[in-house]
């Protein structure tokens, strides 16, 4: 069995000041919101944050910019955040933003235990200045080095106490190679079911990744509400 944490704020009691961490979600889709809010009530500070994105103001990591706790973030995308954006104008926070596939690349990497790859991402841009850059079959790649975080933070919608996750549709975006390239992955699942309980073909995260587990439900907000206007 797994660790099986019995509140959020005891799952993340184990992350340090300085801490590099990973978290899963795209939007506000999938995040581990609940551990999330565990962390700012935990006032740690100081972290390194590898995300797609970094939340929007009042919710998900845009918690954790109000409340000062993150150094630097490397990211993708980062346009729904007007914090985030005064935080960079003003200097507190400094941001590596890389080419949303090689991110997810780069993260892939770091948990299969790839140091290193090729990509023509990036190639000709201010991104490969001062990068390796190599010519295979008459076309130029650079080099972009793997990541890997001290912990990676992720949400499921199923999780059995072996650590096995299930996710739900899109949800399952960054979490996947997230839990796998973390030192300590933590699994924020929506159901906790027992040992065997899961078809073993649909779990997409084996237990082998997840070092701990805490149940609990989500607010599930949604980013940007559109409603067709009526005709």
């Amino acid at each position: 069995m797994k660790a099986i944490y019995t509140s959020f704020d005891e799952a993340v009691k184990q992350i340090q000041n300085g801490s590099t961490i990973m978290v899963g979600g795209f939007g506000l889709v999938g995040i581990p919101e609940n551990l999330i809010q565990a962390l700012v009530n935990s006032d740690v500070r100081h972290l390194t944050v590898i995300s797609n994105n970094c939340g929007v103001d009042d919710w998900g990591l845009g918690l954790l910019l109000q409340n000062k706790q993150i150094d630097r973030i490397i990211g993708s995308y980062v346009g729904e955040n007007k914090e985030f954006e005064r935080q960079v104008l003003a200097g507190e926070l400094e941001v590596e933003l890389t080419p949303q596939g090689t991110l997810a690349e780069k993260i892939r990497a770091g948990g299969a235990g790839i140091p290193a790859f090729y990509t023509p991402a990036g190639v000709g841009t201010p991104i490969a200045e001062g990068g390796e850059v190599r010519v295979f079959n008459n076309k130029e790649y650079l080099l972009q080095t793997a990541l890997t975080a001290d912990f990676s933070l992720v949400r499921a919608a199923r999780g059995d106490v072996d650590g096995n996750l299930i996710y739900n549709k899109t949800a399952r975006n960054f979490n996947p190679i997230m839990a796998a390239a973390g030192g300590v992955t933590i699994a924020e699942v929506e159901q906790l079911t027992e040992r065997a309980s899961m078809d073993p073909d649909h779990i997409h995260t084996p237990g082998i990744y997840v070092q701990g587990l805490v149940e609990g439900q989500q607010e599930k907000r949604i980013e940007r509400r559109t409603v067709r206007q009526g005709s």
